[in-house]
């Protein structure tokens, strides 16, 4: 248990169009200054995008493989102990695996450059597509933190 206690997980509606929790949770991170309207319409544009390009795939199914590719296993913590600290792999949970494919993916769809893209629902819906394919930026994050874990595996034995 980490020193400020555990934080309670927070009931999330599912959204009006799908109906799936999932895609109000990627609303909800991409919306910026409280602009809930803009974000969705975003959203849904890009899975509009990805509908056209897996015509034969709920969109849904598609978008959960394309986070089920994002999502990392293990990740390193920082572990202090006797004055060093250690980063120490450890599995990652289910809600923090979301989360953390959920942040990766918008960031990576942000950095993406606006030259070949003319809104982020194009960003966003190439981002999704790359996962799908096991490649972009945000595979590309996954794969970093789990090296990280991997090459200090020899810390394993400090976990918690």
């Amino acid at each position: 248990m980490s020193r400020k206690g555990t934080s309670k997980i927070r009931e999330v509606n599912p959204d009006t169009l799908y109906n799936q929790v999932i895609i109000t949770k990627i609303i909800t991170a991409t919306m910026k200054d409280g602009k809930r309207g803009a974000a969705e319409k975003q959203v849904y544009d890009a899975l509009e995008i990805l509908k056209k390009e897996y015509p034969q795939d709920d969109v849904v199914v598609t978008l959960e493989k394309a986070l089920d590719n994002i999502k990392p296993k293990v990740e390193v913590r920082p572990r202090r102990i006797g004055g060093a600290v250690y980063q120490v792999p450890t599995p990652v949970r289910g809600h923090r695996q979301n989360s953390l494919a959920i942040r990766w993916l918008i960031n990576a769809s942000r950095a993406k450059a606006n030259k070949q893209f003319h809104s982020f629902a194009q960003k966003l819906a190439s981002e999704l597509i790359a996962a799908i394919n096991n490649e972009g930026t945000a595979i590309t994050k996954r794969m970093e933190v789990e090296r990280m874990a991997e090459a200090n595996k020899a810390f394993a034995h400090l976990r918690w």
